[in-house]
């Protein structure tokens, strides 16, 4: 469903629309990477190790960029997601092991981020964590089920804005910025096996399968809800317009995700690690500990930052899960259509969402499973990468809009550089 300021038939052209009206998918694909489970993530590594990680924000930065493109170029010039082009160009196996894996990682990681808000919240009011987990999934439920797409989309896209909280986290604690400058550039590198998966983790982070599914799906879904609109295989004089939208939504919306991640990184390596709090299992924790070391302040916005994030990231979780799902078996699909006209579609996004709070009250913890849930990403993407990179340059899928050479070189590198840590991680297993 278009996203407001989306091109409308017989409106101006995109260039001539205003920056926050040109960004969409990308930029909600962006802002949902730092979803709770990232927080955490982000926050347990600069915990860790201080300054010494911060290098892998400006590292992934153009990987995520060209991967992101990829799976939006896919999208719009087919008119079809990642999982029904798996479907249409693939052994039904590979489909079925891609889907399968990827529902499972989404369950884990809604499961996460709804006891995260649940937690953050408690923190914030009092109250019981659990009772907040099942009404943020209630929500939840409600926004994607029975509010028209159209008015939720909005809301999703304010909902990014939440992120600027880490960023205004730094600017209440003293950071050394010299220091930061010369680790981040030069930083002290190790093969030592916690460091090579918590690298392994911020990739599977930063580079998240689930942000493939959705940036494709929802291309889909914009071009299929405007008239006039088509795939680029079939309408090539609308490919200038539509592949320059994408370009900057999915750059801006990247670099974002990014800068909110170093910050995050920063915010835990310049207090929580300076002062040896070094095992932080969650990002509820992580604000707690926060509290004492830079203030109420930086600790409330880095509270609400946890819920915003996750009002946000939780419906493109199951969101995503649900493409695949519906795109694998061919039923109808779209969170701009009723219940009852995909009713399929909606069943996942409904089970998906009920596990993921239903696992809140289960012997397993999934809050303390973010960090491996963030490995499991990693290794993950490294196949969806892979497969996508190879649609891409296909000219009986792409037509005549196969990728640029440039753009494969990132896609590549991105892939290469996610195989070479996930093989580096295996490696030092159990050393």
């Amino acid at each position: 469903m278009k996203l407001p300021g989306a091109p409308q038939p017989g409106t101006a052209p995109v260039h001539k629309k205003s920056l926050w009206a040109r960004l969409g998918p990308g930029l909600i694909s962006g802002a949902a990477d730092d979803d709770p489970s990232g927080i955490a993530t982000y926050s347990q590594v600069g915990a860790a190790f201080g300054y010494s990680i911060l290098w892998t924000a400006f590292f992934t930065l153009p990987l995520m960029i060209g991967i992101q493109t990829v799976s939006a170029r896919i999208g719009r010039v087919t008119g079809y997601g990642l999982a029904a082009n798996i479907r249409k160009h693939y052994p039904p196996w590979l489909l079925y092991a891609v889907v399968g894996l990827l529902l499972v990682a989404n369950t884990i990681n809604i499961a996460a981020d709804i006891g995260a808000m649940g937690a953050a919240l408690q923190l914030l009011i009092g109250g019981s964590a659990h009772w907040y987990a099942i009404g943020f999934g209630v929500l939840s439920l409600v926004l994607q089920v029975l509010v028209p797409f159209p008015r939720y989309a909005p809301l999703l896209k304010a909902l990014t804005m939440a992120l600027l909280a880490y960023v205004a986290t730094v600017f209440v604690v003293r950071i050394p910025w010299d220091q930061v400058l010369y680790q981040t550039l030069l930083p002290a590198l190790s093969l030592k096996p916690d460091y090579v998966v918590a690298v392994v983790a911020v990739f599977g982070t930063t580079i998240s399968p689930y942000l493939f599914f959705w940036q494709a799906s929802q291309e889909v879904e914009e071009q299929r809800a405007t008239p006039g609109e088509r795939p680029l295989t079939k309408a090539p004089k609308q490919a200038t317009a539509e592949l320059q939208r994408i370009k900057v939504d999915t750059y801006l919306g990247m670099a974002f995700s990014n800068i909110v991640a170093f910050f995050i990184m920063l915010t835990a390596a310049v207090t929580l690690h300076l002062h040896g709090v070094t095992d932080i299992q969650t990002s509820a924790q992580a604000a707690q500990a926060l509290r004492p070391l830079a203030g109420d302040f930086a600790f409330m916005l880095f509270c609400a930052g946890i819920v915003g994030t996750g009002l946000l990231a939780v419906p493109i979780l199951a969101g995503s899960a649900a493409y695949a799902v519906a795109e694998s078996f061919k039923w109808r699909m779209g969170l701009g259509l009723q219940f009852m006209q995909a009713r399929g579609f909606y069943a996942i996004v409904v089970v998906a969402t009920v596990l993921g709070v239903a696992l809140n009250f289960t012997a397993i913890d999934p809050i303390k499973a973010l960090f491996w849930s963030a490995v499991i990403n990693g290794v993950i993407s490294v196949p969806v990468m892979v497969v996508m990179m190879l649609m891409a340059v296909r000219s009986d899928i792409m037509g005549r809009f196969v990728i640029s050479r440039r753009l494969q070189l990132l896609g590549w590198l991105g892939a290469a550089s996610m195989a070479a840590v996930v093989l580096a991680m295996f490696a030092t297993w159990g050393q």
